[in-house]
């Protein structure tokens, strides 16, 4: 099992929208950036947890955790002229961009916000928190994760 870090903007896509899903799961679509797809295509498997995290809102912060509950697939809407993730480069034969499937486990009750993260040395190396991390999706280790989940009081994990 891995961990990661998926980021999203919360007016696009929330842990709310998530747990309102039909059966609590949704696709992870629309990334389009090539590290974020390599994870995608490549490492991302069934059963890896994720911290599911909202950025460009005040503050970003880890909202809570989900599931991959489907590995690695084509990204069937860069084929979708209509579709706001369009991409008129990407070929259904050889298609460019990946996602997952996602499943809704737990909204944390308390926020973790990118402030509070910082301010935790036991968090040092974390990728969110190196300059330049930036990428969508990211590899968090499990000693980080539990850390995390352990901030947040996540009932899913600590039973």
């Amino acid at each position: 099992m891995k961990y990661w870090l998926f980021k999203t903007e919360p007016d696009v896509f929330s842990i709310d929208t998530l747990a309102s899903s039909p059966g609590k799961t949704a696709p992870w679509e629309g990334v389009r950036g090539y590290g974020a797809r390599n994870y995608l295509r490549d490492e991302i498997k069934k059963k890896d947890l994720i911290l599911f995290y909202h950025s460009s809102c005040k503050p970003p912060h880890v909202a809570g955790l989900a599931e991959v509950v489907k590995e690695g697939y084509p990204d069937h809407f860069a084929f979708d002229k209509k579709h706001k993730y369009y991409d008129p480069k990407s070929d259904p034969q050889k298609p460019t961009w990946f996602m997952v499937d996602v499943k809704f486990k737990e909204k944390f009750s308390r926020p973790i916000s990118l402030e509070e993260l910082r301010s935790h040395g036991q968090l040092k190396g974390m990728v969110l928190l190196q300059p330049g991390g930036r990428l969508s999706i990211q590899p968090v280790s499990e000693e980080h994760f539990h850390y995390i989940c352990k901030l947040a009081g996540a009932k899913s994990l600590l039973g």
